[in-house]
């Protein structure tokens, strides 16, 4: 994954919070920034006045910002696929396409004057990407994202959202997707809803776990907040997350080993490629490494539990030290440790861990 985003909506906010919105972003690092003009019912120079001097202040600290419109409000603001000096002199890096045109006309918009990125509509399964294609754009213009969904009920299933994302993905164009803040007072450019996810099975989810899915699912390149104004806790949370491997939260057992702490701790751990579906084996960073190490049986209580993760005792001989996360329950032998339990609200994430896909630990939020 490469970067993560906020949404601002600046009719809906004063000039100061968002300044100091993008301010907390900066700080956990982030870098895009989402805006939408398809609300509003402001002038063209009214929205140059709004819009310039907040998306002007995120240049500054290294965001790029994409606003998004449709055919209809581009006619409304007088602008066309032959003049998009709107766009910079809002000083936004490109706009988003919430519906398009034939996709001839997209192909030529990724070879306007100001170098702006243009950012299609990628929530429908159909051959529109396709069709802008054959148009020969210039690809290095043209990216992708999803929409995100206020209405309850309305998200994309996980099936679908995969499918239409390897409608961009099959082209190599950079693709995005949104997740959604629990603040209870973060709103979105709509009346309804507080929670704004691309898929539907992400509304209530905590901001983070939603995140950690979308980096085990490895299919889009950037993830933005869709509402606005996430908490400084949910910033907390998402701050130092690596972005190129999930990082599973977890609980230590009691009498966890030092050498099973630095096994979970501070390896790098993957799946191996000949997978099981009752455990995720992890061989080179525990197992191989660790070969002279000394496991003594502590805690092998008889049945394991999806979540489990467990180590190997000197009992199992040449599994000794082998990692092992339990995919499903199941019956200990009596040879094996748990060592630690993955945080109950990311244990769906273990389904989407793929053949030699790389993974850590960390300990887990209270």
């Amino acid at each position: 994954m490469k970067s993560l985003g906020i949404s601002i909506y600046p009719e809906k906010s004063t000039n100061r919070e968002l300044f100091n919105y993008i301010d907390m972003a900066k700080d956990a690092g982030f870098k895009r920034i989402f805006s939408c003009l398809l609300s509003t019912e402001k002038s063209k120079d009214e929205i140059i006045n709004k819009f310039s001097s907040i998306i002007d202040y995120g240049n500054k600290r290294g965001f790029e910002t994409i606003v998004d419109v449709n055919p209809f409000v581009l006619k409304r603001l007088k602008v066309d696929s032959e003049n998009l000096s709107f766009f910079r002199d809002i000083g936004a890096s490109g706009f988003r396409l919430d519906r398009g045109y034939s996709g001839y006309e997209e192909a030529m918009m990724t070879y306007n004057d100001y170098n702006l990125k243009v950012e299609i509509n990628m929530s429908n399964d159909t051959k529109y990407i396709d069709t802008i294609m054959d148009y020969m754009p210039n690809r290095y213009n043209l990216i992708g994202c999803h929409n995100f969904y206020p209405h309850k009920y309305t998200g994309l299933p996980l099936d679908y959202f995969e499918k239409c994302t390897y409608n961009f993905k099959k082209y190599g164009l950079n693709t995005a997707a949104f997740i959604t803040s629990q603040n209870s007072s973060a709103f979105g450019p709509w009346p309804i809803g507080n929670q704004l996810p691309t898929l539907e099975m992400h509304r209530y989810m905590p901001i983070q776990v939603q995140l950690k899915h979308m980096i085990s699912l490895d299919i889009v390149d950037d993830v933005i907040i869709s509402n606005c104004f996430a908490s400084e806790e949910e910033f907390s949370k998402i701050k130092n997350m690596r972005l190129d491997m999930v990082s599973f939260e977890i609980v230590l057992e009691k009498d966890v080993t030092e050498i099973e702490k630095t096994i979970l701790l501070d390896e790098i751990h993957f799946r191996r490629g000949d997978i099981s579906d009752t455990v995720i084996r992890s061989t080179k960073s525990s197992r191989d490494k660790y070969k002279d190490k000394s496991f003594v049986i502590h805690n092998a209580p008889k049945n394991i539990k999806r979540g489990d993760i467990l180590i190997e005792s000197d009992e199992y001989g040449n599994y000794k030290g082998e990692l092992e996360i339990a995919l499903k329950d199941f019956e200990n032998s009596g040879k094996s440790n748990v060592v630690a339990k993955i945080k109950d609200e990311e244990v769906f994430i273990l389904d989407f861990i793929k053949p030699n896909q790389k993974f850590n630990f960390i300990i887990g939020h209270n």
